[in-house]
């Protein structure tokens, strides 16, 4: 076969793949969306501390990536297609549910609602793109879907803003909501069950396969050094929004810094796997580590840049940022880059690592990286922000603007704890590498 022919075969998908991407990308808008305002959302309408909101929303979010095997089990035996069904039903639910009440309790009631209607999305949609690829096409395959995901990122963080200006960061939700019942209404009418679906488990099977995982040492430590990439990634959520609209102003758009992001994976993810497709997954990888440290130091040299520099910088005379707004865009553009080098071959790696008929599931324990990100990565930030950047109702009143400045003199330290996570799993990644090609090496000897 020429490679021409090996190109066109390789770009071809099932209609379950473009389905299957579709309904990710409304889903991605209705959670991106949610997800970059919660913490202003518990925080400044629920009533939760800094501290609180970190653990809340770090349990929340881990819990995204810890539940979505065991649904990926109960949806071998209901089926894909009424899988999908409940997943969106419970989301448009619990988004909704979200909007019209802002009690505590309830609060956490509806987040769990919305947790387990999550959490039914990500086996099925990432194991549809397991099972509807190959090898010839599975990385371009993940790029593509990775692709899909950030645009739909974008779009619901362009939209988000308007809302929570407009009308209220409350109505935030019901963005979210109508997004899911746009996907549930395309899961009933257009979905259809694939006759190529996953061998039916149980919870047991399921346990088992992460006990495979746990005692794989090689994906165990990939999984514990990949969580240092999204600790500094999870910061666009956890910390970023609450900084720059304390340090700015109650004008600022964080929603749009944090849509940098997806951005530039939109534009690069596609032609950095074009042009790391020859190299080894673990290379690509090393590559995308290098660059998270310098993401954490350019957001952290804002308030340095701001105190040499003054308020606003001009670009060639034709834009003008404030140090801070420059700098969170320069870092977030980094970070965006890393994730073209990491995620869609980091899910091309765990996928080739799966016996056959357990894609799904393994993708699934994949995501262990963001169960310990998000626990980590929220917990810290809550701590940070309420040492370095606090929120202003706990300030003492009556303070004059140079009294409160100071309490934000060292807000920017906080991206030094991410510089140094950052810093020794790009180390750890690179002695993974070094012993992992060692190993291959000599077993490939003895055969």
């Amino acid at each position: 076969m020429t490679e021409t022919t090996q190109q066109k075969i390789g770009w071809k998908f099932p209609k379950e793949f473009w389905l299957a991407n579709f309904m990710e990308l409304c889903e991605r808008a209705a959670y991106y969306g949610f997800f970059i305002v919660l913490t202003l959302y518990l925080t400044d309408l629920v009533g939760f501390t800094d501290t609180e909101t970190g653990v809340v929303a770090g349990v929340f979010y881990a819990g995204l990536y810890l539940l979505p095997p065991f649904a990926g089990a109960v949806s071998d035996k209901i089926g894909f297609k009424n899988g999908l069904i409940l997943a969106f039903a419970l989301l448009t639910i619990g988004y909704a549910l979200l909007g019209m009440f802002h009690t505590k309790m309830l609060v956490l009631f509806f987040l769990f609602i919305v947790l387990v209607g999550g959490s039914f999305i990500k086996p099925l949609i990432t194991g549809t793109v397991a099972k509807t690829t190959n090898e010839d096409n599975r990385a371009r395959g993940y790029a593509l879907f990775y692709w899909v995901v950030n645009i739909g990122s974008f779009s619901g963080k362009t939209l988000v803003p308007y809302i929570r200006q407009g009308v209220g960061v409350e109505y935030v939700n019901f963005f979210s909501a109508g997004m899911s019942l746009l996907a549930m209404f395309f899961a009933i009418f257009f979905y259809k069950q694939s006759d190529r679906s996953f061998e039916s488990k149980k919870i047991s099977d399921v346990m088992l396969s992460l006990k495979k995982i746990l005692f794989t040492p090689r994906l165990l430590f990939l999984i514990l050094i990949v969580s240092g990439f999204w600790i500094i990634q999870q910061q666009l959520y956890a910390t970023m929004p609450k900084y720059v609209i304390r340090l700015r102003g109650a004008e600022a758009r964080p929603e749009w810094l944090a849509n940098i992001n997806p951005a530039v994976v939109v534009l690069f993810v596609v032609l950095v796997t074009n042009l790391m497709k020859k190299r080894k997954a673990i290379t690509s990888m090393f590559v995308g580590m290098i660059l998270m440290p310098l993401s954490a130091f350019a957001m952290s040299f804002s308030q340095t840049l701001e105190s040499f520099a003054g308020s606003n910088i001009s670009i060639f005379g034709v834009l003008a940022f404030h140090p801070i707004t420059l700098m969170l865009i320069i870092g977030i553009a980094i970070q965006g880059l890393a994730e073209c080098f990491i995620s869609p071959r980091f899910l091309e790696y765990f996928s080739f690592q799966a016996p056959k008929g357990e894609e799904g599931v393994y993708l699934g324990f994949s995501h262990l990286h963001s169960f310990i990100s998000a626990l980590v990565g929220f917990i810290m930030s809550g701590f940070l922000l309420d040492k370095y950047c606090p929120d202003p109702k706990t300030l003492p009143a009556g303070l004059t603007e140079i009294q409160r400045a100071a309490y934000y003199t060292d807000a920017h330290l906080i991206w030094y704890y991410f510089l140094a996570i950052g810093f020794v799993a790009a180390i750890a990644l690179f002695i993974f590498k070094i012993v992992t090609e060692r190993i291959d090496k000599r077993n490939a000897a003895l055969k």
